[in-house]
C-alpha cells in the first residue's frame, strides 16, 4: 500500500491540482494566478532533463494549448496549458538549470505562473487523489 500523497513511491501533494497531461498547478486561495510545473510523476518518465523552452510573458494560452518544450535524455516533451490565461512570469532559472525539473519539480523546478482569464477551470482539474488513480493505471 502507498503511503498518502504518493504514486509508487511518488509525491502528490495534496494541495495542488493535476492536469491529465501531468501538470501540477498551485492556486494560492482565490488568487487569479496560478504556478505550473510538471509532476514528479512525470519527471520520472522523462529521465534526466537536459533543455526547458522557457515560454515568453505576456503569451496568451488556452487550456490544453502546447506553450512549452522539455527535452530529456529520453525524449522530447510538450508542456500543456492547464488553464486559458496570460503567462505572467517565467523561472528563467530553468534556462541554466533545466534539472530543477528533476531535483525539486514542485519547488524550484516550477515552469511559469498564468494569470487566469477563467477560473472556473481551475476546479475542473484533478485532485491528488483523481490524479494518483490517473497514474496507477500506467503502472
Amino acid at each position: 500500500m502507498l503511503a498518502a500523497g504518493t504514486v509508487a513511491g511518488m509525491n502528490v501533494p495534496p494541495e495542488l491540482r493535476y492536469s491529465s497531461d501531468h501538470e501540477w498547478i498551485r492556486r494560492d486561495g482565490d488568487s487569479t494566478t496560478v504556478s505550473i510545473g510538471i509532476t514528479e510523476y512525470a519527471q520520472d518518465s522523462l529521465g534526466d532533463v537536459v533543455f526547458v523552452e522557457i515560454p515568453d510573458a505576456g503569451t496568451a494560452v488556452a487550456a490544453g494549448d502546447s506553450f512549452s518544450e522539455v527535452e530529456s535524455t529520453k525524449s522530447v516533451s510538450d508542456i500543456y496549458a492547464p488553464v486559458s490565461g496570460t503567462i505572467a512570469a517565467v523561472n528563467d532559472q530553468l534556462e541554466d538549470r533545466p534539472e530543477l525539473l528533476n531535483s525539486d519539480p514542485y519547488g524550484e523546478g516550477w515552469i511559469c505562473t498564468i494569470e487566469m482569464s477563467s477560473p472556473d477551470e481551475f476546479g475542473a482539474l484533478l485532485d491528488a487523489d483523481a490524479y494518483r488513480a490517473l497514474t496507477e493505471g500506467d503502472e
